[in-house]
């Protein structure tokens, strides 16, 4: 694994877990060259899922784009790490059991989206933004709407629901 610092391939494994719901194995290692501490996740990759654009093209399911996405939904929110992987590990394995190997992008952004509703109701809102592709401040303020007459006060969030 190359170290993120000094990008040196030489480190140990300090320790190894198994993530909470058993998809995952995180790692923690030492750079041995510069002492550098980082996480690194081992997963099985989905290489037979593809995904079918908008557009009619198709490409090959990346877990990072999905990583990525949840994790810029996110930016700046009271959201861990853990958590994001925690996510796209369930989605990818709800993706998998549907025992469907194409995957359209609509049902992989509604799944995106079902997620961040329940980690947190901003990072929902700035996700469907950019998925429905909002034109105006009307839509932004018709999601929020729907979303107080779904959602159930939250204790994270009081003000949102109040």
């Amino acid at each position: 694994m190359r170290c993120p610092k000094c990008h040196k391939d030489e480190d140990k494994v300090i320790d190894s877990r198994i993530s909470r719901d058993g998809v995952a194995i995180r790692r923690r290692r030492e750079c041995i060259p510069c002492g550098h501490r980082f996480t690194t996740y081992e997963t099985i990759e989905p290489s037979d899922l593809v995904v079918i654009k908008r557009n009619g093209s198709r490409e090959p399911f990346d877990r990072e784009k999905l990583l990525r996405g949840l994790s810029k939904a996110c930016e700046k929110r009271p959201v861990g790490r853990d958590e994001l992987e925690e996510a796209a590990d369930r989605i990818i394995a709800e993706l998998e059991s549907e025992n469907s190997r194409e995957i359209p992008t609509k049902l992989l952004g509604i799944k995106v989206m079902d997620k961040l509703h329940s980690i947190d109701p901003v990072a929902y809102v700035r996700y469907a933004s950019v998925y429905r592709q909002f034109q105006d401040v009307g839509e932004f303020i018709e999601e929020i709407n729907s979303m107080e007459r779904r959602v159930p006060r939250s204790v994270m969030h009081p003000e949102l629901f109040g």
